[in-house]
């Protein structure tokens, strides 16, 4: 079989274990940080996690600036706050500290605070010109994958639409995969977030990107997530089953990366915007009804055939094998007690709002990636099949 050209191109170290949180002042100092800006939120504060952090860095006798003023899905306004607070701070080395809001956060403070501008200059890939500082990326959720990606995901302060600002410079030096942080998770957040990873490892299997590499990481988050996520839920103080969704959500990560994603994100992203989804919960309602609609392609078919008989739903070759795989996804919804249908989710019904989002999904650029064609006119049958 040929094998197709590609450009894989790793760039972040994995420390993963029980603990391994304990280890960050020393990898600091491994790159030659003095300051460390520390990037959080308030549920980490609270948590505890955030002066777990910081007195693992004050121990290596490394000095610690806290932005801990982190929303869910940052805007440019949350990144020009950490910005001015990093200039005072005079930091010269990052830790972002949490889910993806988190992360993208100080990946997003970390373009400005070094190349100057506004995030909207660096919509798009490699429009960073300058150097930036080294970044460490902690999750304290198995979902966005954002510590194993060089984009920061960040949104618009009055349309709340999202914006992809990708380079290498931006990649996470490490990532801590520490499964305890992912312990004190509320079960909302695991089974969204679970749900994220999920729909990673699926849609990253089959977009037009997708080449040998993406596709090794994206079957092995798929087996992991697809094996742990109910576990995790049931017995949310597992260690191994959390430990498996954390790195699972790291190789689903790591896929997008080389393969971007596809018309989920795209559907899902307006949705958010305009109807104040849980990125998760609108993932998880809208995945099933793509899967489907990506299977008529029969290449497709054949690689959703391979995560369906990775899962124990069927054989590969099985003829109804999308639909099963479609089926899995709304019944794992469904045990994560998460709507699988907009109609349980307070979105209106109403048709020059689903044009207008539909519209908008054909502008994402998750959407260009998926492996069938989207349209508006398709999308708009999405959200329709999807109420």
């Amino acid at each position: 079989m040929q094998i197709p050209e590609f450009d894989f191109d790793p760039r972040t170290r994995v420390v993963f274990g029980q603990g391994t949180l304990g280890r960050l002042g020393e990898l600091v100092k491994e790159f030659g940080g003095s300051k460390v800006l520390l990037v959080s939120d308030q549920g980490l504060k609270a948590a505890g996690h955030e002066d777990r952090a910081k007195s693992y860095l004050a121990e290596a006798g490394l000095g610690v600036a806290v932005f801990d003023d982190v929303h869910p899905n940052p805007t440019t306004d949350d990144i020009e706050a950490g910005v001015v607070f990093a200039r005072e701070e005079r930091v010269d080395f990052i830790v972002g500290l949490g889910g993806g809001s988190s992360m993208d956060c100080a990946k997003g403070i970390n373009f400005l605070l070094t190349n100057g501008g506004k995030m909207s200059d660096f919509q798009g890939v490699g429009k960073a010109t300058k150097p930036m500082l080294p970044l460490i990326a902690v999750p304290t959720t198995s979902g966005t994958g954002s510590e194993a990606q060089s984009f920061a995901i960040i949104a618009d302060p009055n349309t709340h639409m999202k914006m992809a600002c990708g380079d290498k410079k931006a990649a996470a030096r490490v990532a801590i995969l520490d499964p305890d942080l992912t312990l004190t998770m509320p079960n909302s957040v695991r089974a969204a977030t679970g749900i994220d990873a999920i729909s990673h490892a699926i849609e990253s299997y089959v977009t037009q990107k997708r080449n040998p590499v993406s596709q090794l990481f994206s079957r092995k988050a798929w087996w992991r997530l697809s094996q742990s996520f109910l576990t995790s839920l049931a017995e949310p103080q597992n260690v191994d089953a959390n430990g498996s969704m954390l790195i699972g959500a790291h190789f689903a990560g790591a896929a997008i990366e080389n393969s971007m994603l596809g018309a989920t994100h795209a559907l899902a992203n307006p949705l958010s915007a305009h109807c104040d989804l849980i990125h998760g919960i609108a993932i998880g309602v809208l995945l099933p009804h793509v899967i489907r609609y990506n299977g008529s392609i029969p290449e497709i078919a054949d690689l959703y055939g391979k995560l369906a008989e990775d899962a124990g739903l069927c054989k590969q070759s099985e003829a109804k094998a999308t639909d099963l795989l479609a089926d899995f996804i709304t019944d794992l919804v469904r045990q994560a007690q998460q709507p699988t249908r907009l109609s349980e989710c307070e979105v209106d019904e109403s048709l020059s709002l689903f044009e207008t989002m539909a519209s908008e999904a054909a502008e994402q650029w998750t959407g260009k990636n998926n492996p069938r064609p989207v349209s508006i006119a398709s999308l708009l049958e999405l959200y329709r099949c999807a109420y």
